[in-house]
């Protein structure tokens, strides 16, 4: 006789990509339940993308008013009310996650607010209540969380999951990391006024990016006044009457009001049975899965970042998909983590797709660059000093695109659409044929057609 279960799929986790499974397999008439000890909607909606870019958002407007007596218009004192912006913003996320909540229970799947455990490959514990509830297919969706290193005086630290939730603006502030969590936040802080420093311990930000793309940044960064400290690390902090004092691998001490560690995040895999139920895990506690996002017990998936593939939610929303599809829809769909696009939103902000020129190198040998950098429109106008990077990565062999990466001004919007004639492997040919839209920053992409040689070799291009 066939086994008979409580859920036909029980999702641990309501983060995107949770949901969106949830979502679809429920739609089927499936029995779908989802827990989610914190609040619906994961760390994307209740603590990452979308709140960090309404903090984007706010940030900006001190430089809009500085630029724009450059146009005209009369100087304004104007101030930022931090107690207002974060009601604001809180009751703005409390909405989105009641739209996942709905949109949850619509479809048909029950919402459990509590934490939830693996008994077995087929048991689901959840922490509020005795009952054990048994289910066909699981599904892990519980992301990452910030991680911190054991150094002495990391208890005074923050994380950017509290950074939401400040209850002033600090005047000073020390961001620890070199991501684009550290860089998002110190753009954000600097741009609301705030006396900013980021540190990392590498050469460079934004490890994994184009070098160049990484350069220009820090130095825009700088320009903008943010202090940035390379090649440099915490020893230790400590807690006195005017703050955290850091004691730091260069030998100096500095002082501030708040220090924010963005060092990374690990797959949030600790206390879920999952050892357990024989789920097999990385080293760094990440669920290991195949293409079709299943692990290697036979009814357990799992999609997101608990898996440590591409860390981005529309990638954890996409896996997340395939899963239902195949699962729920008898379609076999895997997602293709290629050319998979990215943005930064630093100011100015990163939009990069497909592969650095270190890495295309490395792949293919010999490359061709293109590349151009200069100052927008807007701040030629009024006498800006900012500077635009645009950069494209060709396969001489083939003329095919294999990297576009741009710095500045609605970076992240071109960077989207360069997305899609890259997937469809566009030519430089195909590329320089699109006539330019003008006046724009994004025709400088179509318009680059003198192959780029750095200046220190002494030679011209072929």
């Amino acid at each position: 006789m066939a086994r008979t279960y409580d859920y036909d799929l029980f999702v641990l986790g309501a983060g995107s990509g949770g949901v969106r499974a949830a979502r679809l397999a429920a739609m089927t008439g499936a029995r779908v339940g989802v827990a989610e000890e914190h609040r619906v909607g994961g760390t994307c909606v209740i603590r990452g993308c979308v709140p960090k870019k309404f903090m984007v958002y706010a940030s900006e407007y001190a430089a809009a008013f500085k630029s724009a007596e450059g146009f005209g218009w009369s100087k304004c004192d104007a101030s930022f009310d931090w107690p207002k912006f974060i009601e604001a913003k809180d009751i703005e996320i409390a909405r989105l996650s009641g739209i996942y909540v709905t949109n949850l229970q619509n479809a048909g799947a029950d919402i459990f607010h509590a934490r939830a455990e693996l008994a077995d490959a087929h048991t689901v514990k959840l922490a509020d209540r005795d009952r054990l509830f048994t289910a066909e297919k699981i599904l892990v969706a519980t992301g990452a969380w910030p991680s911190l290193p054991p150094i002495p005086g990391i208890e005074h630290a923050i994380t950017s999951n509290e950074a939401f939730h400040l209850p002033s603006l600090p005047k000073r502030m020390l961001i620890v990391g070199g991501g684009y969590i550290a860089v998002e936040f110190a753009g954000i802080f600097n741009g609301l006024g705030v006396e900013t420093t980021l540190m990392y311990r590498g050469a460079n930000i934004l490890r994994g990016f184009d070098n160049d793309v990484r350069a220009h940044l820090t130095g825009e960064m700088r320009r903008r006044g943010i202090t940035v400290l390379l090649g440099c690390e915490h020893v230790s902090m400590e807690k006195t009457e005017t703050g955290v004092q850091s004691k730091l691998t260069s030998g100096h001490e500095m002082s501030c009001d708040v220090v924010m560690y963005a060092t990374g995040r690990a797959p949030h895999t600790a206390g879920l049975g999952l050892e357990t139920a024989g789920v097999a895990l990385g080293d760094n506690g990440a669920v290991i899965v195949d293409a079709f996002s299943k692990t290697n017990v036979d009814n357990i998936w799992a999609v997101g970042d608990v898996t440590d593939r591409i860390n981005l939610t529309p990638v954890a929303i996409r896996e997340g998909a395939a899963f239902a599809e195949t699962e729920f829809y008898g379609r076999p769909t895997r997602f293709d983590h290629e050319m998979v696009a990215s943005a930064v939103f630093s100011q100015p902000p990163v939009g990069a797709v497909g592969l650095t020129e270190a890495d295309a190198r490395h792949q293919y040998g010999k490359v061709d660059i293109y590349r151009a950098v200069f100052r927008p429109m807007k701040a030629t106008f009024y006498g800006g000093e900012e500077r635009m990077l645009m950069k494209l990565i060709v396969d001489p062999a083939t003329d095919r695109l294999l990297g576009c990466h741009v710095v500045g001004p609605d970076a992240p919007e071109m960077i989207q659409m360069a997305a899609i004639a890259l997937k469809m492997g566009a030519t430089k040919a195909q590329w320089d044929a699109t006539c330019a839209v003008h006046p724009t920053a994004a025709e400088e992409l179509v318009t680059m057609r003198e192959k780029y040689v750095p200046p220190e070799l002494g030679l011209t291009a072929a």
